[in-house]
């Protein structure tokens, strides 16, 4: 199974080894979930956006080509190539002021263009937006943060699930979404990170291709 990770911290992935001041747990739990992919045979292929330099601000150039399901930009035009042959995409973050960070969001307004990954039908009864994506199977999101995941939940109401699942990848079509929240994890002793990290792994060595 050919799987896509979307990986969005500004230390890389270069930053998963536990080196003090050039860490991230984010980049971390994104090398286990390819550890544990690959160990069970799938192809994993990484979108790295601050290592790509990916601008996450959609220009007057690209949304006049947006409104023609067409691109400008060769970068945005690989991600979609890349996207097209994913059969499970992943998204692999830290949550800032309770939501994505830019690049992650401007993924979302760059990469998926109407027309190349989505269509919208005019006239349709109910929800117009079809998926033009015919492998992709299901998308998980690994997220990142320091607030407790009860209060996330509860009192923030968990926008990001409501902006990339319900806002996004539900309306076009995709069934199978799953989020994996890493809550307070500036709180945590390291055993317990590793043992996050161990699960993370399993987790992706038992990702099952779509039926």
């Amino acid at each position: 199974m050919r799987v896509l990770l979307v990986l969005d911290h500004p230390y890389t992935l270069a930053s998963a080894r536990n080196i003090p001041h050039q860490r991230s747990f984010t980049a971390a739990v994104a090398a286990a979930a390819m550890r544990g992919a690959g160990a069970a045979g799938h192809e994993v292929d990484l979108i790295d956006l601050a290592a790509d330099r990916f601008q996450p601000a959609m220009t007057r150039e690209d949304l006049a080509a947006w409104r023609q399901a067409d691109v400008v930009d060769p970068q945005v035009r690989d991600y979609q190539s890349r996207l097209l042959a994913a059969e499970h995409l992943v998204f692999a973050f830290p949550v800032w002021w309770e939501a994505m960070p830019a690049a992650t969001k401007g993924f979302l307004d760059r990469v998926l263009t109407k027309g190349v990954v989505f269509d919208e039908v005019s006239g349709a009864k109910g929800n117009p937006f079809r998926n033009l994506m015919p492998h992709l199977g299901g998308v998980t999101v690994l997220s990142i943060m320091t607030t407790p995941d009860k209060a996330y939940r509860w009192w923030f109401r968990d926008p990001l699930t409501k902006i990339l699942f319900k806002g996004t990848f539900a309306k076009i079509g995709i069934r199978n979404l799953t989020w994996v929240n890493y809550d307070s994890v500036t709180r945590r002793e390291a055993a317990d990170r590793d043992r996050m990290l161990r699960e993370t792994e399993s987790r992706f060595a038992g990702l099952k291709p779509r039926a």
